[in-house]
């Protein structure tokens, strides 16, 4: 175990990195504040892209099908009527499952992607239009998961040091994941005094956003690893693909809108 890659190469796409953000950043906080339907169409067009990503690297034979049936259901999302959008998604999951065809395995593997990729951008969805305050909701949990990134990239990179899962994904050290639960336990506590609510709560919070973020990028490099790719794409210069980029801010928006749905008070502990 040791260093994961040369010392002269580790900072190499730095550049293509801040480019890439200085295009997306901008954007996705336009849409977030916008809310609505402004919000809705660009959920969907990210779904549509990692539709597109995910039929590629599954083999899924009609991309552009599965790309319109996930854009699809993010539109039905702004027009508030829960069954409308249960039925468009189901709908989509029965396309997705009769038009990759072959085993049981292969179809289910189809329906998981549509379910992945919507989830996530159905997720962002969900975290800014709940009854709280929604927009400072997203905004906040969206610039954890950015922090937890930031500090990942580089302490990992400038520290190196023992690999924190070889099997699944190893570019990643133990250095980076500390590294970015560091610094979003103290944006937590930032984000605390800025809203006036409870330090412990938020600074918990911000962990535990670094930790999901952490999780859920690791849960799709784990998936490339299945797949034998590198990327999901090459949409996003210095990232790969917009899977590669949106991974951790997913699996964040998933669970932070269950957890303010479901736990009675939350939203108002975390000043929302």
């Amino acid at each position: 175990m040791g260093d994961w890659t040369p010392r002269d190469r580790r900072f190499s796409e730095l550049g293509l990195r801040l480019m890439s953000a200085a295009v997306l950043i901008p954007v996705a906080v336009g849409m977030v504040w916008a809310g609505g339907w402004w919000l809705g169409i660009g959920c969907a067009v990210f779904a549509a892209a990692m539709a597109h990503e995910w039929s590629q690297i599954s083999v899924f034979p009609r991309p552009r099908a599965m790309s319109a049936a996930a854009a699809l259901f993010l539109l039905s999302l702004p027009l508030g009527v829960l069954w409308v959008s249960a039925l468009v998604f189901a709908a989509g999951m029965v396309f997705c499952a009769v038009a990759a065809g072959g085993t049981p395995r292969v179809r289910s593997t189809a329906m998981f992607g549509l379910l992945y990729v919507s989830g996530m951008a159905a997720g962002l969805y969900f975290l800014r239009s709940g009854p709280w305050d929604g927009r400072a909701a997203a905004l906040f949990f969206m610039s954890l998961v950015w922090a937890s990134d930031a500090a990942a990239y580089f302490t990992g990179r400038g520290l190196g040091g023992p690999r924190l899962l070889p099997s699944e994904s190893p570019n990643k050290t133990w250095s980076g994941a500390l590294g970015a639960v560091t610094a979003c336990g103290l944006c937590g506590l930032a984000i605390g005094d800025i809203e006036m609510a409870s330090y412990p709560v938020w600074i918990a919070a911000g962990v535990g956003t670094s930790v999901v973020a952490q999780m859920g990028d690791l849960f799709e490099s784990g998936i490339k690893r299945r797949f034998k790719v590198k990327d999901a794409g090459t949409l996003l210069p210095g990232h790969g693909g917009v899977l590669d980029r949106v991974d951790g801010l997913g699996a964040v928006c998933i669970f932070g809108s269950l957890a303010l749905y479901a736990i009675p008070g939350f939203a108002e502990t975390l000043g929302f």
